[in-house]
């Protein structure tokens, strides 16, 4: 195998991956089999990239090391979202949205969206083989700080997840905005960890003592992430979405909370807090 035949294999992979995506939202009517088939599509064909051989001696120790990282992040996310889709029975309401928008055309418009999102994985998956392909002999620091940051980035988002899911289970909670552990220090942790865990493919891949000049296209996973997630399809419908089921709680939230980055906010002050406001 070389770059270019690897590289349309997986294009062509993700695309039909994002059709089958289609074919089971449409069928379901429950759009969260989207994301994590998006999810599980990035971390199979991410690691497919990362391992495929281009010469005798590999795969290296590198190239083992990144495929485990984005297959771990992949199943953790995938599985995280399948379940939630499974146990909520609703339609995720961003996709809901589109829906009421798009009208008679919701069909036709989400194959198209959906295969824009394949689009994104595949610079996705372009950034973990860059990465994995770095010709430093060994596993270095690099590695060690890349692997670092990564366990960090999973961990941070595997706690967000679950202090959001059992703030929903607590009947009490049924109309409140979440306002506790990492959702007090950004409205959206999850969304932050889920950049800074692509962070670390640049710095697994960052080589110019070498001439891996290529390597910089690793730097495209987290930038492509961090505009997606903060100004296209991540925070933007899903606080509208918010504002239009919890109103003034919302609002109340918006001005005291980060949006994106986690930390306390010179914007608010706990004694600004409504003790009777507890996400979604």
């Amino acid at each position: 195998m070389n770059w270019p035949v690897t590289l349309i294999a997986v294009a062509i992979g993700l695309s039909l991956a994002m059709s089958a995506a289609w074919v089971i939202a449409i069928r379901t009517g429950r759009s969260g089999w989207i994301d994590a088939t998006w999810s599980f599509s990035v971390g199979i064909f991410g690691a497919i990239a990362a391992l495929l051989p281009f010469t005798p001696d590999e795969p290296t120790s590198r190239q083992w090391l990144v495929s485990a990282l984005v297959i771990f992040w992949s199943f953790r996310l995938g599985l995280h979202i399948a379940a939630r889709t499974a146990a909520d029975g609703k339609d995720d309401p961003r996709y809901s949205e589109l829906r009421r928008q798009w009208g008679e055309s919701y069909r036709s418009r989400l194959f198209l969206f959906l295969q824009i999102q394949a689009a994104t994985a595949f610079i996705l998956a372009l950034s973990v083989m860059v990465a994995a392909r770095n010709p430093s002999p060994g596993l270095g620091l690099s590695d060690l700080v890349g692997a670092v940051l990564f366990i960090a980035a999973v961990v941070g988002e595997a706690v967000s997840d679950r202090q959001l899911t059992a703030f929903r289970r607590n009947p009490a909670n049924k109309g409140k905005v979440c306002d506790e552990g990492l959702w007090s220090l950004s409205r959206h942790p999850n969304y932050f960890f889920e950049w800074l865990g692509w962070l670390a493919y640049p710095v697994i891949a960052l080589n110019l003592a070498d001439g891996y000049f290529i390597g910089a296209i690793a730097l495209a996973g987290p930038v492509m992430m961090y505009w997606l997630l903060v100004h296209v399809s991540g925070i933007p419908p899903l606080e509208e979405h918010m504002l239009r089921s919890r109103g003034e709680k919302f609002r109340r939230y918006q001005s005291r909370v980060n949006a994106f980055w986690p930390w306390p906010s010179a914007k608010g002050t706990q004694s600004a807090r409504d003790p009777r406001e507890k996400h979604l």
